[in-house]
């Protein structure tokens, strides 16, 4: 097996969100994936193998966390769509049959991707009793982002607040189903981004995850109605930061990133 670590949402090493990137004949059986996952240890690594001509799809795509497999990746079908266009192995837009249905990715003459996602359904919930301390901040709106996705999606006062979270993540865990995405209005446009978010995931091994695509297909129909644009620029506030532009087209979502190859290696078991 060819491992490639590819950062995504950047055009810089070590920035964005690192994802493991290995292209099979076939998949093997899930226990074997699980543990491949667990050795590279980032927040997600996919898995490829080509379908037969003629069907809904060119490739099956699986995502794995260190410790569970989950239903929707942006980044690392970002950087799973890179590597295929800059190994030569695939030209032109790209159909991945996944557990979200067919996702689509596409390259452009920049260099960049753009990513066909369904759209998060949001509904407006309580906050969950715990969540407030657990975040440590108060939240302004607080709506459920739908089976897919399984987050809770948090607008906080400002920037500012999102940015000096220091959540308690073993408490937040009993708060959703995956986790929880603040977010901010952003505090300055002029920047080049109209909100920031943070994310937390610790009921899959991820206590914050640096640039998440999933989160933005919730993030972009919440900002889009706030803003009146349905283009916009999310900037992911997480150590490694990254920015992630959307195009909320109703039942879908595009997110266009750029990734980048930084290390590639042999699985020799």
């Amino acid at each position: 097996m060819r491992i490639r670590i590819v950062d995504a949402f950047t055009d810089r090493p070590f920035t964005g969100n690192p994802a493991g990137v290995l292209l099979l004949d076939a998949f093997p059986e899930d226990r074997r994936l699980q543990n491949v996952a667990l050795e590279i240890n980032h927040a997600e690594t996919a898995f490829a193998h080509p379908l037969p001509e003629g069907g809904d799809a060119d490739w099956a795509l699986r995502w794995f966390t260190p410790v569970t497999e989950v239903d929707m990746c942006g980044h690392a079908t970002l950087a799973t769509a890179h590597v295929l266009y800059t190994t030569g192995v695939h030209t032109g837009p790209v159909r991945f049959a996944t557990r979200s249905g067919v996702v689509v990715a596409t390259p452009a003459e920049d260099g960049s991707i753009t990513l066909d996602f369904p759209t998060a359904p949001l509904t407006a919930v309580d906050v969950p009793a715990g969540l407030t301390g657990a975040l440590g901040a108060e939240p302004l709106a607080c709506l459920d982002t739908g089976p897919r996705v399984g987050d809770l999606l948090i607008e906080l006062a400002d920037e500012k607040t999102v940015r000096a979270l220091r959540p308690d993540h073993r408490a937040l865990a009993g708060c959703s189903r995956r986790g929880v995405i603040a977010t901010a209005r952003a505090e300055d446009p002029a920047r080049g981004y109209d909100f920031v978010s943070r994310c937390f995931f610790p009921n899959v091994g991820i206590d914050e995850d640096p640039v998440t695509g999933s989160a933005h297909t919730a993030l972009a129909p919440y900002w889009s109605g706030r803003l009146g644009r349905t283009a916009l620029t999310g900037l992911q506030a997480s150590p490694r930061s990254g920015r992630v532009r959307t195009e909320l087209r109703g039942d879908r979502t595009l997110l266009h990133g750029r990734a980048v190859t930084v290390i590639e290696g042999e699985l020799l078991l």
